[in-house]
């Protein structure tokens, strides 16, 4: 992007631009697919400086790649972040970002309505690893909030638009909490997408993805992405967090000292990433940044088809309730109106009256619409939840969820909002 521009960018043109270098030897204009394991020095001397971090080069792609380099810097700018990196998965994601900030012994605060496979997560193999989840209400009262907080809690962490009730998180309000107890606060902005909310902007100090949804768009790749908001004060809280403010061994300097703004990704990358190795290949990104340049075209379709097929949804007798916050009746409609002003994103999920064997033979009548796990595609996708997403829990994990027999979660997608009805209609109609 030009640097001499007299205003900054819209958001239609960074989808576009942002992140992307011209290749120096071809001149291509698309980012080409860096397909390699990595890159010859150009002397003894280069080595050592790529593996010391002191060169712009790189030294492997297990944790920096070209492409994936843009990618990552895309994603960032349209967050508002300093920088991005992209890894295997939307899990792997997660994953690294709680890694680099938490410990065996440490303990994570988050909301109570999350995905249920970051929730699998966090009470399954992270717990293995010695960190501890707890979860409090999403309006909990800020003394409920400040309760909780242990001298070894690391981070809050909650999502924008929680899949699939889509109840809208007050942002703002848990960043000033989580900051006040000295952490920061880590979201899931898988949902909206950077188009609908940006919640750094909100306070949020970390933001990942899964960028397999609506960011590439085309269920197609899978892929995950973590940002850095480069606010966080490390250094104001240097004994929570000694892996970026002191030195990693003599005669080092500390990651704050070296990376500043930038020293919790410059740890993910070098560290976590580097470590643990969740790669993702170059051609997964290729296809990603194809999505990134039409995200803001297909949001507006997918939220405008949203808002339809709710609206028409809302007024079926087979439907007992509708999870939408698009709709005036919602409970989160207020919040969505704050945050989400071009629309709640195209998750629709639905509690049938017939329980699970009215989703039985609404799923198996679905003829345009798939019938399958995953969200944010630009075909509309349905899924029943309590027999698939959340079917190692309880019944009564399940109802404590909001995860009702007859919930359908429907992720709309950019087909004429006519055709999807008529697939509703006679699906219901079965």
């Amino acid at each position: 992007m030009p640097d001499d521009c007299p205003r900054p960018l819209d958001f239609e043109t960074r989808q576009i631009h942002a992140g992307a270098v011209v290749d120096a030897e071809t001149r291509a204009r698309v980012t080409p697919i860096y397909q390699t394991a990595g890159y010859v020095f150009d002397d003894f001397d280069d080595g050592e400086d790529r593996f010391a971090g002191r060169s712009r080069y790189r030294a492997y792609s297990r944790n920096d790649n070209p492409t994936n380099a843009v990618a990552g810097r895309r994603i960032a700018d349209l967050e508002g972040g300093v920088d991005g990196i992209v890894v295997s998965s939307g899990q792997a994601a997660i994953a690294a970002a709680i890694n680099a900030l938490a410990e065996a012994g440490d303990h994570i605060l988050a909301t109570r309505s999350l995905y249920e496979g970051t929730r699998e997560m966090f009470r399954g193999i992270l717990k293995r690893q010695g960190i501890a989840f707890e979860y409090v209400d999403d309006d909990a009262t800020d003394e409920e909030w400040a309760a909780r907080f242990r001298p070894n809690t690391k981070a809050v962490y909650t999502e924008t638009l929680p899949n699939p009730l889509n109840q809208v998180v007050d942002i703002e309000r848990l960043a000033g909490i989580a900051h006040a107890a000295g952490v920061p606060l880590v979201v899931d902005n898988t949902v909206p997408t950077p188009y609908l909310w940006r919640p750094i902007e909100d306070g949020a100090d970390i933001v990942v993805h899964s960028t397999s949804k609506w960011l590439s768009g085309h269920a197609s790749v899978i892929g995950g992405a973590v940002v850095d908001a480069g606010r966080f004060d490390w250094a104001a809280h240097a004994d929570r967090f000694p892996q970026l403010t002191e030195p990693p061994r003599p005669g080092v300097a500390s990651f704050v000292e070296r990376f500043g703004a930038g020293a919790y990704l410059a740890y993910l990358r070098s560290v976590i990433v580097l470590e643990y190795g969740p790669t993702v290949p170059a051609l997964s990104t290729f296809l990603l940044l194809h999505g990134i340049e039409t995200l803001s075209v297909r949001m507006d379709r997918h939220v405008a088809n949203a808002q339809a097929v709710a609206e028409w949804l809302a007024e079926r007798p087979e439907v007992a309730r509708v999870y939408y916050p698009g709709l005036p009746t919602d409970p989160h409609h207020t919040l969505a109106q704050k945050y989400l002003p071009l629309g709640p994103g195209s998750i629709v999920s639905i509690d049938l009256a017939g329980g699970q064997e009215a989703a039985r033979r609404f799923l198996d009548a679905l003829q345009l619409i798939s019938p399958m796990t995953h969200i944010g595609d630009v075909r509309t996708l349905a899924i029943h939840l309590g027999s698939t997403i959340h079917a190692k829990l309880t019944e009564e994990e399940r109802l404590d969820a909001g995860i009702t027999p007859g919930l359908v979660r429907l992720s709309i997608g950019i087909e004429s909002p006519r055709d999807i009805i008529e697939d509703l209609r006679q699906a219901l109609e079965a």
